[in-house]
């Protein structure tokens, strides 16, 4: 039978996105660029839509990269880079 440390050992420790620095940054951008959005922006319109989506990914993607990481190295950079480029995408609008 399996020692439980030896699983531990296999599967790095993941999650606590919530402690993060850019996880944290990430829920005030997304939080003020809706309050922004709701308040100076038509609802109806594509850009309300865009940055809106824009701020919701970057903030998922964190957290889903933060889970992933303690299977897949690969699948977290390719969520953190998305999440990376949706907040960038909200700088260019």
């Amino acid at each position: 039978m399996t020692d439980p440390h030896e699983l531990l050992q296999l599967i790095p420790p993941h999650g606590g996105y919530r402690e993060l620095q850019s996880y944290k940054m990430s829920e005030i951008v997304s939080d003020a660029t809706i309050v922004f959005c709701d308040r100076f922006i038509d609802r109806r319109s594509r850009t309300h839509d865009q940055m809106v989506q824009a701020a919701r990914s970057g903030k998922q993607n964190i957290a889903e990269g933060s889970m992933a990481s303690g299977t897949s190295k690969k699948t977290e950079l390719k969520l953190i880079g998305v999440a990376r480029a949706s907040l960038e995408e909200l700088l260019l609008i």
